[in-house]
């Protein structure tokens, strides 16, 4: 594991010292590492999200749409 060193104001520094102390984290970097960690999944949803956006539309979803997905799970296809 890599070391890096991180400098904040004091307020933020305060910030970060009460989430730790409160929010079920060992320590300032398991804090730190959560943050990223979040982060990077806000990316992967944001890319997935403009994906979707960016494809061409998929059939209606109507009563009879839904009706064939019931259909689907009952007969275990």
């Amino acid at each position: 594991m890599s070391t890096m060193n991180v400098s904040l104001p004091d307020e933020l520094k305060s910030f970060v010292d009460e989430r730790v102390g409160h929010g079920g984290f060992g320590s300032t970097s398991e804090y730190v590492r959560d943050l990223i960690r979040r982060d990077r999944e806000r990316e992967r949803l944001r890319a997935l999200l403009l994906d979707g956006a960016a494809s061409s539309p998929g059939p209606i979803a109507d009563d009879s749409y839904f009706e064939s997905l019931r259909a689907q799970v009952r007969s275990g296809d």
